[in-house]
């Protein structure tokens, strides 16, 4: 940059030193302004918010839903005491007066729509002529063994009921409660979770012995919102602690450590306080920002302290020390500020809107830093003692100038090596892939994590997918001709993998066509004519009690129903692919009933594949912007070109990497394309801007201008890049573990900038950048010849 705007960043450092306690005054009013937002935040408990209103398996759900009762749903997996033979069955008085107790107690939580269970089920037999629709008993917790014979005879013969509201084996049931939330409020499902809790502790404190897990819709929904407080209460305590540490060992002084935590904290808060006034619903990844934040802002405070503690050791004053260090870091600090900013606002291109909170909490947050870090720190080092760094102090940036040395004495083997070992890595980005399980978006230490992976062992599975299957016309639902199609496809999905329960109105009919063929089980098939179908559906209907009713298996005109597959436990590539088996057996055999199968599996299972997509968009345009704003900056156009290499190449290492520690992309890893392209850039705009000052200001040449940038912000770099990689890895042990594996692919990524940056960048700069003089030659063919600018000296 030129004297004139040199000279207007001094002046504006010395107004900052000049005036502390003005700045510090006028940056926590603003602050605290921003912060009074903070009262407009509130967790989200709506799994549909990871899907923009655009998303095609979103509406088709919606959908769905529209037409049948919604199943937004909790299910109680309730596993008896172990009899004195070692079996379990829930076959017994005692579990029996369980599951009546949670029937009728279930009706009055709420938002309930239905409740169904084993002791509600309305069983059917023929009596004469007539049809009987009765509960299989009258009073299950006083049941006698015939009557408890019976029923579990009934139960593990009944298709509805087996892998559905009981095992196999009877050896635990459920209970599951459909939810119909008004959606005026966000503490719905809180409310209904709290309650259902609630009646779980009362049942097992009448009922002794029993085990009680929750599962379904409803409790994924409070589990993302547990997930983001679980992060809230762990994650923070860890960073601000590490920062604490790490900011001391670096620059040994705990006035400086201390500006720079101030710098953190203020910027996190405010941040955050600036969601508030966003109105943003806090999510697990969107409640990552002020933890992403927190390590960006260390990152400015290092730059401008280290710069600062060299000028000290110079024998400069403090504020001297602190206006020059403005002045070398000023256009740096704002340029990765701003290229920092645009990566994450690049993540608004996802289909995800808390991946859409997440960049743009942490675009604000960055912007909120750099303001911060140029006006609150240098007022702060102002005010607070600092002592002179010891004697020895320089030995790092001694070590990041022999470092310098030593690349550009040997070029041409580092970048050969560099070049192949990056190719390298390039071919393996291939191999990744979309893929994950949505179950298992949470660890252990979530509740909902392990009450499902139980209920999926033991019971039916959280994974389904649904179909509105078309009949001909109104009231087409009783025809022969349909409802042989929809026992094929019963039929074709128990041949397919993991499937554990299907559930469709044939099962219905049959058992109805054998009710009025006097219980006969050769009956036990399909009505062969429509209108004795159609009888058989009607006299059901009306005797089967209220809430009870088939509203969530048929249209309200009879002229589509409701088919569910669930599943074992499916990935994302396994749901893509049996979607894709299932429409290709709809268009070859009943095409007129064609369409795709929905549920919340489905969406989360082309999630992570959209939102790749959606990045490959982002970040050719956000490396356009990013070369924009670098090359006037720069004011060398091949720089700014050169600068493209260091900045993509460690995206592609990242996830050439991941392709050898995974292999799979989870659908917040798709946003570390965006979210660490600003990062990058920050390392490769500091370099240069060193570089640049000590070719065009010191009048180095290339190989000398290295060396003076290894000596000059290598430390920084470092020790940057060092934080960055310690927040980002605190971040991986979130209890949500899509951040998990984004904050692991970033760390990758973090560390591959720094090895680009060092190892691949200066012997570009020396085949791009030719100009050396005699006396950088000399310097570098003699070590004892000091590296440092002649005006330093």
């Amino acid at each position: 940059m030129g004297k004139a705007y040199d000279n207007l960043v001094v002046s504006f450092g010395r107004l900052v030193t000049g005036h502390p306690w003005i700045t510090l005054l006028t940056v926590l009013i603003a602050a605290c302004a921003a912060t009074y937002g903070g009262k407009n935040l509130a967790f989200s408990t709506d799994y549909r918010v990871y899907f923009g209103p655009e998303n095609p398996q979103l509406q088709a759900w919606d959908e769905m839903q529209n037409v049948y009762t919604k199943n937004d749903n909790i299910l109680f997996v309730i596993e008896p005491p172990e009899q004195a033979d070692g079996s379990r069955t829930v076959f017994t008085p005692q579990t029996m007066g369980a599951v009546e107790m949670f029937t009728e107690e279930s009706w009055k939580l709420p938002f309930a729509l239905r409740v169904d269970s084993l002791t509600n089920y309305q069983h059917t037999e023929g009596v004469n002529d007539d049809l009987i629709v009765a509960p299989l008993m009258d009073e299950p917790a006083k049941a006698t063994e015939a009557e408890l014979a019976k029923a579990r005879e009934v139960t593990l013969n009944e298709p509805l009921l087996v892998r559905r509201l009981v095992s196999p084996s009877g050896h635990v049931t459920g209970v599951n409660v459909v939810f119909q939330f008004p959606q005026e409020s966000i503490t719905e499902v809180p409310t209904a979770t709290a309650a259902a809790r609630e009646l779980r502790d009362r049942v097992i404190a009448a009922y002794p012995g029993h085990t009680v897990y929750m599962s379904g819709s409803n409790m994924m929904n409070n589990a993302f919102s547990e997930a983001a407080q679980e992060d809230l209460k762990t994650l923070f305590p860890m960073m601000y602690l590490s920062i604490i540490v790490l900011l001391w060992l670096l620059l040994r002084s705990w006035s400086a450590t201390m500006a720079a935590f101030g710098v953190v904290v203020v910027s996190a808060v405010a941040a955050t306080g600036a969601a508030g006034w966003m109105h943003i619903l806090l999510t697990p990844p969107s409640v990552t920002g002020p933890t992403i934040i927190t390590t960006l802002a260390v990152a400015d405070s290092v730059h401008v302290l280290v710069t600062f503690f060299a000028n000290l050791r110079q024998g400069m004053d403090k504020r001297s020390a602190m206006v020059d260090s403005l002045r070398l870091n000023f256009t740096a600090l704002f340029l990765t500020s701003v290229t920092t900013a645009l990566g994450f606002l690049t993540i608004n291109f996802t289909d995800s809107p808390p991946l859409h909170d997440l960049g743009n909490i942490t675009a604000v947050g960055v912007m909120i830093a750099w303001i911060v870090s140029i006006t609150f720190l240098p007022a702060m080092m102002m005010l607070l003692p600092v002592k002179a760094p010891k004697e020895g102090s320089g030995r790092l940036p001694d070590a990041m100038a022999g470092l310098g040395r030593w690349i550009v004495a040997h070029r041409t083997p580092v970048l050969i090596v560099g070049s192949l070992l990056s190719a390298g890595a390039l071919t393996l980005v291939p191999k990744n892939e979309p893929n994950d399980l949505f179950a298992h978006y949470f660890d252990t230490s979530i509740t909902y994590r392990t009450d499902t992976d139980f209920m999926v062992d033991n019971l039916t599975g959280l994974y389904t997918m649904e179909f509105n299957l078309k009949a001909p016309g109104p009231n087409g639902v009783s025809d022969p001709d349909y409802l042989r199609k929809l026992e094929a496809f019963a039929d074709w999905w128990e041949t397919q993998p993991k499937v554990l329960h299907v559930s469709t109105i044939t099962d219905i009919f049959k058992r109805l066509n054998k009710n009025m063929h006097g219980d006969d089980p050769d009956w036990y098939r399909l009505p062969e004519e429509r209108d004795l179908a159609a009888q058989y559906l009607l006299l059901y209907e009306f005797s089967l009690p209220f809430g009870l009713d088939l509203n969530n298996t048929l249209n309200i005109d009879k002229s589509a129903s409701r088919f569910i597959v669930s599943f074992e436990h499916l990935k994302s590539k396994e749901t893509r692919a049996v979607v894709a088996r299932a429409n290709e057996w709809l268009e070859q055999n009943a095409p007129e009933m064609q369409t795709l199968g929905v549920s919340p599996a489905v969406m989360f299972a082309y999630i992570a594949e959209r939102n790749i997509r959606s990045m490959f968009i982002a970040i050719p345009l956000s490396l356009l912007v990013i070369s924009l704003l670098l090359i006037p900056a720069l004011k060398n156009w091949r720089l700014g070109a050169l600068s493209i290499i260091p900045n993509l190449l460690p995206l592609g290492i990242a996830f050439g990497v991941w392709a050898i520690v995974d292999g799979e992309i989870n659908f917040t890893m798709a946003v570390v394309l965006g979210m660490v392209m600003g990062i990058i850039v920050d390392d490769t705009i500091h370099f240069f801007t060193k570089y640049l000052r000590a070719r065009r200001e010191l009048g180095m040449g290339t190989e000398d201008a290295i060396v003076y940038a290894f000596r000059t912000v290598g430390t920084a770099l470092t020790v940057t890049s060092l934080i960055l990689c310690a927040g980002f890895l605190i971040l991986s042990t979130s209890a949500f573990l899509p951040n998990g594996g984004m904050a692991q692919l970033t760390t990758i990524a973090i560390v591959a900038a720094l090895l680009a940056d060092f190892f691949l960048l200066p012997p570009l700069l020396m085949l791009v950048d030719r100009e050396s003089n005699e006396s950088a030659q000399a310097r570098l063919s003699n070590p004892e010849v000091s590296d440092e600018p002649a005006y330093a000296k």
